[in-house]
């Protein structure tokens, strides 16, 4: 299993720094969970005290602050207050968050939660795919970013602790979320919904770079993909039934049950975002994926020999 220093190189903090907000749709969920968990705190000091008078102030003092009067005020008249307060505040303060229809210009990904990895699709304008990628979303640095939330199979939630506030994902149902980054690095997040199976260990990245680097970046992806050249790698891929599963742009793999493994040499994980992405962990996944992250849906390759599995993790680390 990965270290908690590897992920942290990859995924740029693990666990999540919920309470670090790093774009302006997460400032205002970060704000309201400081509110709640300072308003609790002094909630709960209040109880403790008359607790704390209760069992032992003195019997002038009980009388002082009980009766009917302490009934209405500290047990009715407070929290209707307090709570309607903070309900009317937290409505007004994420009223914004909710997104609606696309925006004109707005860049667009749909997001579709698997078990348990996630589908990632670049939108056009009129919504056709042009880019496919898994289990990570590049995006630039200042720019709103449109998700449109999926889920293939059950229910399962979408949450970049540091970019917005969560948003569940429900089979027959699409849901919207505006992101923005506003400084270059890559920001962790997870499923917040329990899923069934290896839910904890369904991890996912987003890449914020600056505005020039992620043109760049979008540029390689749509560019036509060269020929592919056979080598033993590719063979053994295709031999061993791997192309039933996943696809590569440029060859015979065209499997959709899996993630799309065209550039999967560029991606910073490996398993949605269990793994750092390397030769050695490729391998390692490959061979023997159901320890490192049991009931996934990739069966174990351990039929393949070292010299096998070295040069079909070597064709997929060249996937760049």
């Amino acid at each position: 299993m990965p270290t908690e220093t590897q992920l942290k190189a990859v995924l740029g903090g693990w666990p999540p720094a919920v309470l670090n907000p790093a774009g302006p749709y997460s400032e205002p969920v970060t704000l309201l969970a400081w509110a709640l968990l300072i308003g609790g705190t002094v909630v709960l000091a209040i109880v403790l005290a008359a607790l704390a008078v209760a069992l032992w102030g003195a019997p002038s003092l009980r009388r002082r602050l009980g009766g009917d009067r302490a009934i209405w005020i500290g047990g009715i008249a407070f929290p209707v207050v307090v709570l309607t307060a903070l309900l009317v505040w937290g409505l007004w303060l994420t009223g914004d968050l909710a997104a609606k229809a696309p925006r004109p210009g707005e860049m667009r990904v749909r997001i579709t939660g698997e078990m348990w990895w996630w589908r990632v699709a670049y939108l056009d304008e009129s919504g056709r795919t042009v880019i496919r990628d898994a289990n990570e979303l590049h995006v630039p640095v200042g720019s709103t970013v449109l998700l449109e939330l999926d889920s293939a199979d059950v229910i399962h939630s979408f949450w970049v602790p540091r970019l917005a506030g969560k948003m569940n994902m429900i089979p027959g149902r699409r849901n919207l979320l505006r992101i923005q980054a506003d400084q270059p690095g890559t920001f962790g997040g997870q499923c917040a919904e329990y899923c069934g199976g290896p839910h904890a260990l369904m991890g996912f990245a987003v890449v914020a770079h600056t505005p020039e680097s992620f043109d760049r970046w979008r540029a390689s992806r749509l560019a036509a993909r060269p020929a592919s050249v056979t080598s033993r790698g590719q063979e053994l891929f295709m031999a061993s039934g791997c192309a039933a599963c996943h696809t590569i742009a440029g060859t015979q793999a065209a499997g959709l049950a899996g993630p799309d493994l065209t550039h999967v040499g560029s991606r910073r994980t490996l398993g949605a975002g269990i793994l750092p992405n390397n030769r050695g962990t490729l391998a390692g996944w490959i061979a023997d994926s159901q320890t490192i992250k049991p009931g996934n849906r990739m069966p174990n390759y351990k039929q393949l020999d070292a010299r096998e599995l070295n040069a079909l993790a070597d064709y997929l680390a060249g996937l760049k």
